[in-house]
């Protein structure tokens, strides 16, 4: 079985309690799955949950290539000469990254209000980029976006793969047959 949930913001990625934040069991009550990666409490949506190990194995580990797709709103206005660093991989310290796809994109069509509102300054423009990745270490997005100087302020996780969000409302989700 394969369950494809567009995670809100501040949900943890765990079914057990947690005493600040809701977590998955407040929305998914189909027992036996477990999570295909993981999405921080401050990134939003798609998370894919499975009860077959092989499959989850084959979403979540780099070496299988899963692309993920991300809707990234970064804080500044950045070029595309400013964007390559991120195309040919970001040193982050204790790695360098794989070569990113990004682009700048309009903000998504029929995107839902984030609870609560990222922080706006007047004074600074906002962008969207769409980054690709194969990879997906801890907080690698947003570590990659500050890196070139840009401080990301939402990410949405829009794809894994060939599964997307698209149709599945924050906190809904969908079943589909494990493939």
């Amino acid at each position: 079985m394969l369950i494809l949930f567009n995670k809100p913001y501040g949900v943890i990625c765990q079914f057990s309690p947690h005493e600040k934040h809701k977590t998955l069991k407040d929305y998914v009550a189909v027992p036996g799955v477990y999570a295909a990666g993981r999405l921080d409490t401050d990134s939003e949506g798609l998370l894919i949950l499975t009860d077959d190990g092989r499959l989850q194995h084959r979403i979540s580990h780099p070496k299988h290539k899963e692309f993920k797709t991300y809707w990234v709103q970064v804080e500044g206005d950045p070029t595309e000469e400013m964007l390559e660093p991120l195309r040919h991989g970001v040193d982050l310290g204790d790695f360098v990254t794989k070569p990113a796809r990004v682009r700048r994109i309009d903000e998504p069509v029929g995107l839902w209000p984030r609870n609560p509102p990222i922080r706006e300054r007047k004074a600074i423009p906002t962008t969207w980029l769409e980054v690709i990745i194969s990879e997906g270490k801890n907080r690698q997005v947003r570590r990659m976006t500050a890196k070139v100087g840009f401080p990301t302020l939402r990410l949405i996780r829009y794809a894994v793969g060939q599964h997307t969000i698209e149709g599945i409302a924050p906190g809904e989700w969908k079943r589909l047959p494990a493939s």
